[in-house]
């Protein structure tokens, strides 16, 4: 059963506001929360990519 792009629609905006929130508190300049925020968009973003390329290799070597 596939997931609907709806869904991971969901995944940008919670992604930004994890991304900025996480950045924002171990910055204080404007420059380097967006800089942090984006590093850790990209590595979310890394990890979540690989979790899903793996449960889709589980997925078609199983069944």
């Amino acid at each position: 059963m596939a997931i609907s792009i709806e869904y991971l629609l969901w995944l940008l905006p919670i992604l930004v506001a994890v991304s900025l929130v996480m950045a924002a508190t171990r910055h204080e300049r404007n420059e380097k929360i967006l800089a942090q925020a984006w590093q850790t968009g990209l590595w979310t973003l890394s990890f979540l990519g690989a979790i899903a390329a793996t449960l889709w290799f589980a997925m078609f070597w199983i069944g």
